[in-house]
């Protein structure tokens, strides 16, 4: 019994590798697109700040494959195609990154990265507009297939795109279920949020929040009014500002595409790799174990036929053989598991250092706005203060936040 036992698992072992069934061409979403040009009047404005880069606490990359140095370099990234999507639509007005909420705009976009490997992608987003209306929650995920790093590919279309066409038409979907008057109103409340930001005293009235805490045009300025007509040149300026950040989003973005590229087709590999190692590694450590306990339990002298022991002890040295050989096996590709890891880290590494961030032009004047590119922004809006009083003669600093005016509750 123990020899056709054993006889039986010899012949298993034959095709032990396991693999791992692999996409070869991935799911698309097609992405809408205007069919003709739109009111201008009518386009809302997007700001997408860059994106959480969902890095676990405690991280240990060996474990997680969550490389810090990748996963900084995706929010910016990752963003800042989501912004070049968007703008192919023609449903949207200026669509910018942002370095963050301060920048005054009609939508924000917001989100984590939670997964993204060069196989699987999986981002948390949140858009709201400038009123204060939650749009929407939704997580959009992806997998790559063998095609999607194909040399003959569609450059400009990521690998991951289908999340980000997910998304555009997700917000395409929703914009079109907005009246005329809803669209001019969020681009009302975002200028005179700006208005009430450079100037509380003048226009921190002209806006009230509502006990839903939506916000909402209280009144609004005199179009001839000539402070209005000045801020609207600082918003202009600061608009130009953001542009030539977005200049440097856009050298980051175009500067890392091909060593980012390589890199996530290079991480799908390897954890295709990875996975088919260790399944196969932890298949051969299983039989081999079974192999060695089956021949092991051979008896190799109880036939009285000499011809029979003989055959008996050739199956239970081979079958010990075959069995130490598998055992060492799958010990073997653990370790061969462990390099690709290895492989993973070392790609992040020069990822990393082809990725650094550079320091920005700001109105054709260097600036030293060193830091991220929050604390630049945050600098600039320090500057647009003083150039608003500078022309008009008001300190802001002299100025007091008044709180939001809310809706008074009738009677």
């Amino acid at each position: 019994m123990g020899r056709i036992f054993l006889l039986a698992v010899l012949a298993c072992l034959v095709g032990t590798g396991c693999s791992v069934n692999e996409i070869v061409v991935a799911e698309e979403t097609e992405l809408r697109v205007a069919d003709s040009p739109l009111d201008e009047a009518l386009l809302l404005d997007i700001g997408i700040v860059e994106f959480g880069p969902g890095i676990p606490e405690d991280n240990d990359p060996q474990k997680t494959r969550v490389f810090e140095d990748i996963r900084n370099a995706e929010t910016r990234f990752l963003a800042y195609h989501l912004k070049t999507t968007l703008q192919g639509t023609g449903h949207w007005g200026a669509v910018r990154v942002i370095p963050s909420r301060s920048a005054f705009t009609d939508i924000v976009i917001s989100g984590t990265i939670e997964k993204s490997d060069g196989e699987f992608i999986a981002l948390n987003i949140s858009v709201n507009d400038a009123a204060g209306r939650h749009w929407f929650s939704k997580s959009y995920e992806a997998r790559t297939g063998m095609t999607s790093y194909s040399e003959r590919r569609d450059r400009r279309r990521d690998p991951y795109q289908k999340v980000f066409n997910d998304l555009a038409n997700d917000l395409q979907m929703h914009v079109s279920g907005l009246s005329a008057r809803q669209l001019q109103q969020t681009r009302q409340v975002s200028e005179l949020q700006f208005f009430a930001d450079m100037s509380p005293n003048a226009y921190g009235e002209h806006l009230m929040q509502g006990e839903d805490g939506i916000v909402q045009v209280n009144r609004l300025p005199a179009e001839s009014d000539p402070a209005v007509v000045r801020l609207r040149q600082i918003r202009e300026r600061d608009r130009l500002v953001v542009d030539t950040l977005n200049e440097h989003y856009a050298n980051f973005y175009y500067g890392i595409s091909i060593p980012y590229r390589s890199w996530r087709k290079n991480a799908r590999q390897e954890a295709i790799n990875y996975r088919d190692v260790k399944r196969s590694a932890r298949m051969q450590a299983l039989v081999g174990v079974v192999v060695l306990a089956g021949s092991l339990a051979i008896d190799t002298n109880s036939s009285s036929s000499s011809r029979t022991r003989r055959v008996n002890r050739g199956l239970q040295n081979m079958g010990i053989y075959e069995g130490f050989n598998r055992v060492m096996g799958g010990l073997r590709r653990n370790s061969e598991a462990d390099l690709h890891l290895d492989s993973i880290a070392e790609l992040s590494e020069s990822f990393g250092a082809e990725a650094a961030p550079m320091v920005v032009n700001v109105q054709g004047q260097e600036r030293r706005l060193t830091g991220t590119a929050q604390a630049q922004y945050e600098s600039w809006r320090k500057l647009l203060r003083e150039i608003y009083e500078a022309e008009t003669g008001f300190s802001t600093a002299n100025e007091t936040s008044a709180p939001m005016r809310t809706a008074e509750v009738p009677e």
